[in-house]
């Protein structure tokens, strides 16, 4: 075991990890293999933006995503954790647009389209692997020779095949509808991207005369730039302060334009004044009413949110410009009642955070409620299962009320949509592949210069990844996937959209489990953001602490569906626990001189052995049944507790004598128990702490290459040795009240006592006598079954079953101890004293500031408490 000896004195994880990982990726230890004698566990990654570098949120959906596939590989699964990038349209084109902008003074329109693509195809190749490369120095455990991306050759034939197949099926059309219009970003959005916040703003009164008449009708608007286009007033048909102007016209004010009054039931009679402008053009509700009473819609915007040609003199302004003119008009002419404050949400772009404009536009939609149905009933029916479950009444809730969803995109990068249209007959064809001319007619085509929304290749990822469209190896033994790590932000972006998909293109779910988690917060339970500067690097926790340290601190009290709060001391922690390990192993491979791996037989295993043999094998039954639930915080913290408490805290002093005692019969047996233990709960361990346990398993007597292809532990029921563990817990349950005691009595160590113990349970006690001497600092242990021979002067200590003595002249040199306690007791009634006296101060306690006087009568409080248990103690002396 000389090779187990060489272990370094102190784990560097920087001397470590980089080395392991490189000769796991070496080994191919992460390759995925199609095994027909062995069952699959697949995930796919959630595809970070190529855009994209490490940021906690991705540190904590990689670790989680990595635990459970490590737990599975050594489970014996096939397992194939499939990595990718997602191409991330809006961000990525403005981010090489950024680029050009700065270093050479360029826009995309100066290179044109065909060049601009190029850049962008430069800049992907250049940087596009950088988070990529990052995840790696979390330790995961990809399958790096499958590695995707949502515009790489094959997926972008899967969103080809997906886009004809849905059009042929009447399930994407092309439509003038109202749309999400990000001004900034200037292209359309969908629902999903638009994240709405409460802002402060107003309520404009203003009135509408009814032509050739000095009545008028007063409407309250919050956007009073959109009133350009108005082209109807909308009352409800049975509101009897309307009834007698519905079929008149009114003069929309500063356009004087003539608009109808209509009656629709879409009008809420009790809110505002019941009277609604009708923008068709600019406001998704007043969108339907227009349709049903066919009203005209005018578009009042440009695509940058500037007021077009319909707006008259407020043309060329922006939309904030012009709301401000408009006022000021309407107050000029009389026209403006009054403005009251009001707070609405306000529509925002998810990427770029500029409010949204509602507009009708021109765009391409999939028709949802159809592909909605399949996907509501894998949830509902249990073939897909949210965990928490609480996140399926949210999902549901989305699915059935879902909006067509608009995929088209003003954008250069990303897939373009597959569809040409003739210049000479107007045919449209949307085809697999491209083509030069109209199947029609023969004419010249020209293909649609938008691309599709980014989630439309992401929607598709599960199956498009293993080789669909086609029928590869991957895709008929790795599909359904078994299990989606992600946030609870994306449930609608993202997860609905998968589901939706997986139903209509491969006929089966597309995974058995969501498992959602939560985001990393702050120290204070603040999200985490470049706007307030509260971010923490992952790549600089691992720097300073190692992968290990920060996979720890991102599973440890983490729960499915809940926020978790980042602290460093946390991280510090996590640190402090690896290095527990490390010593508590270094120490089990300096006592070793066995070099096989093995139980010793049962009837040669100690009390001790059993005892932690017992708890070990709990611990297998309970970390196994926790993962099988997505109780990844449960799970590491049995671990912590376990490692921490029992195995290091407790075994390892329980058997040093053994060790150290060359005579000792059950030397051997206690190696072997040692490293029995701990190589399995190393394994345990693994799926959370990779590398330590790795550097560990492999000094430690083993089998096979690595720990991450080993066997998982499996519960043994010979070794569930119940009433050795009662008998265990008694005994340290009295080595614990007896440090206890002689902590309060500030006891040096070193100082031994003679302990009588007053008991039936004599046998457990008989077994416990050499802990007691070792543990607990007796020098002898007198057992016995009733009250005799008790020193009168002693201390006493009751646990389960027993009744503890301690001569007090054993504990105490009685002089020495009355003379520092009278010291002390001086020095505290001092003290006392001293703060009595600030808190009778009249002028202290009214000028002080409230803070200071408070911690004051807590410091006397605290001083007063103190003096009590010295005067107590003094008396028990005397």
């Amino acid at each position: 075991m000389e090779e187990a000896k060489n272990i370094a004195k102190t784990y560097d994880p920087q001397q470590v990890e980089e080395r392991l990982y490189n000769e796991w990726m070496e080994k191919g230890y992460f390759r995925a293999e199609v095994d027909p004698d062995k069952e699959p566990f697949t995930i796919v990654i959630p595809p970070p933006n190529v855009t994209g570098q490490l940021h906690m949120g991705h540190a904590l959906d990689e670790t989680l995503q990595d635990i459970l596939i490590r737990w599975k590989r050594m489970q014996g699964y096939s397992t194939l954790w499939l990595p990718g990038t997602d191409h991330a349209g809006i961000a990525t084109q403005i981010k090489v647009e950024e680029m050009l902008r700065k270093e050479e003074g360029l826009s995309r329109y100066d290179l044109g389209r065909e060049k601009f693509l190029e850049r962008v195809w430069e800049w992907k190749h250049t940087y596009g692997n950088r988070i990529i490369n990052q995840l790696k120095k979390l330790g995961s455990s990809c399958d790096w020779s499958r590695e995707r991306f949502t515009m790489d050759e094959g997926c972008s034939k899967a969103v080809r095949e997906v886009f004809v197949n849905l059009y042929e099926k009447g399930l994407i059309y092309q439509g003038n509808r109202i749309i999400n219009w990000c001004p900034n970003c200037v292209t359309a959005l969908s629902d999903a991207e638009v994240e709405y916040e409460e802002k402060a703003g107003h309520f404009w009164y203003i009135k509408y005369y009814v032509k050739d008449s000095d009545e008028f009708i007063t409407i309250a608007t919050t956007r009073p730039e959109t009133m350009l286009g108005d082209t109807a007033v909308a009352v409800h048909p049975e509101d009897e302060r309307y009834k007698h102007l519905i079929g008149k016209t009114l003069i929309l004010p500063l356009v004087n334009r003539e608009i109808p009054v209509i009656a629709d039931e879409y009008v809420d009679k009790e809110f505002g004044t019941g009277a609604v402008k009708i923008t068709p053009a600019h406001d998704p509700n007043d969108f339907e009413v227009g349709m049903r009473h066919n009203l005209p819609q005018i578009k009042v915007m440009n695509d940058d949110a500037t007021i077009n040609h319909h707006g008259g003199k407020y043309e060329g302004m922006d939309r904030y410009e012009a709301r401000k003119a408009i006022i000021e008009d309407l107050t000029g002419a009389g026209l403006l009642l009054q403005t009251k404050d009001h707070v609405h949400n306000v529509g925002q772009c998810y990427r770029c955070g500029t409010t949204v404009e509602p507009i009708t536009s021109k765009q391409w939609f999939v028709k949802m409620k159809p592909l909605a149905e399949a996907a509501i009933k894998v949830v509902k029916d249990g073939t897909i299962q949210f965990v928490p479950d609480r996140f399926s009444k949210i999902y549901l809730n989305w699915m059935e009320n879902v909006h067509d969803w608009c995929i088209s995109r003003q954008l250069w990068w990303g897939h373009r949509i597959p569809a040409y249209y003739c210049e000479d007959c107007g045919e449209t064809i949307v085809s697999k592949e491209d083509i030069t001319g109209c199947t029609k007619c023969g004419g010249k085509v020209i293909q649609d210069p938008d691309v599709l929304d980014t989630w439309f290749s992401s929607a598709l990822w599960p199956f498009s990844t293993l080789g669909w469209p086609e029928e590869t190896d991957d895709l008929n033994y790795f599909y359904p996937t078994s299990v989606l790590v992600t946030g609870y932000d994306i449930i609608f972006f993202w997860v609905a959209r998968m589901i939706f998909s997986g139903m209509e293109h491969m006929k089966k779910e597309p995974f058995k489990y969501v498992f959602i988690h939560g985001i990393v917060r702050d120290s204070e339970g603040r999200k985490m953001s470049k706007s307030l500067g509260n971010g923490i690097d992952p790549l600089e926790v691992i720097e300073k602490y190692g992968a290990d340290a920060l996979r720890f601190t991102l599973a440890t009290g983490n729960s499915p569906g809940n926020d978790m709060r980042f602290y460093w001391e946390r991280v510090e922690a996590s640190r402090n626990f690896a290095n527990k390990i490390w010593n508590a192993s270094r120490f089990v491979l300096m006592n070793l001189e066995i070099n096989e791996n093995k139980l010793p037989e049962l009837e040669k295993l100690t009390l001790e052995d059993k005892w932690i043999l017992s708890r070990y094998n709990n611990l297998v039954k309970e970390v196994t049944d926790n993962l099988d639930k997505f109780e990844l915080g449960i799970a590491v913290q049995k671990l912590y507790d376990f490692i921490w408490d029992e195995f290091c805290d407790w075994y390892i002093e329980l058997v040093k004598p053994r060790l150290y005692d060359k005579q000792s019969t059950s030397r051997l047996e206690a190696q072997y128990v040692l490293t029995y233990v701990l190589s399995n709960t190393l394994k345990l361990l693994h799926p959370f702490m990779p590398f330590i346990t790795e550097e560990i398993w492999k000094h430690l007597p083993h089998e096979g290459e690595s720990i991450m292809i080993s066997a998982w532990p499996k519960y043994h029921e010979q070794y569930n040795f119940v009433e050795e563990e009662k008998q265990m817990s008694v005994i340290m349950a009295a080595i614990k009240s007896i440090r206890n005691i002689r902590a309060e009595m500030n006891v040096a160590p070193s100082r031994k006592a003679k302990l009588y113990v007053v008991t039936a349970n004599v046998e457990t006690f008989q077994k416990g006598k050499v802990f007691f001497e070792r543990l607990a600092g007796a020098s002898e242990v007198i057992l016995s079954a009733q009250k005799e021979d008790i020193p009168e002067d002693a201390v006493s200590v009751v646990v389960e079953g027993a009744e503890m003595f301690i001569p007090l002249d054993d504990l105490v040199d009685r002089e020495k101890e009355i003379e520092r306690l009278e010291k002390e007791k001086q020095n505290l009634e001092k003290e006392v004293q001293r703060v009595n006296s600030k808190l009778n101060n009249h002028g202290f306690v009214s000028k002080a500031p409230a803070h200071v006087v408070e911690e004051e009568r807590q410091k006397g409080q605290k001083y007063a408490d103190m003096l009590a248990k010295v005067v107590e103690r003094l008396k028990s002396l005397k």
